[in-house]
């Protein structure tokens, strides 16, 4: 995957693991964009999810990072856009699934459920996993609502 700038957004339940995800970004060298929250307070999940699909959508971002508590919040506003295809992933193997068969564009992962260590190993998969292609191409094209 070519990494352009990488959107990163977040709820109160995410706002841990998001301030782990930056350092890991920084850590990586890759450029970042922080669509908030900033703090654990409590928020909605939607009014940082819009922004960040927007931007993902635009050209601005790309890929994104979104977390919640369970990242359903997450990956069900981000799907709502057209240009959007976020996945939600627990564990590496899904991080790559959603990379390689779909085309994912921006990472959802579960905040409340996962270490940073684990989140760690989720974006490195989710990072070195290029889209395949092929069969998958033709079922990814008829995913945006027309």
């Amino acid at each position: 995957m070519e990494v352009k700038t990488v959107g990163v957004a977040c709820d109160h339940a995410g706002f841990p693991l998001k301030q782990f995800v930056i350092q890991y970004l920084e850590s990586k060298g890759y450029q970042y964009k922080d669509f908030g929250t900033y703090s654990d307070t409590s928020c909605d999940y939607p009014d940082f999810a819009h922004p960040l699909a927007e931007a993902v959508e635009s050209g601005e971002c790309y890929p994104g990072i979104a977390i919640c508590g369970s990242g359903e919040g997450m990956v069900m506003t981000l799907n709502k856009h057209q240009g959007i295809r976020a996945g939600l992933a627990w564990d590496k193997e899904v991080a790559g699934l959603i990379r390689q068969h779909n085309n994912a564009n921006v990472l959802v992962m579960p905040g409340r459920f996962i270490a940073n260590k684990l989140a760690e190993t989720i974006m490195d998969e989710f990072f070195k996993t290029p889209f395949e292609g092929g069969r998958h191409e033709r079922r990814v094209e008829k995913i945006p609502v027309k």
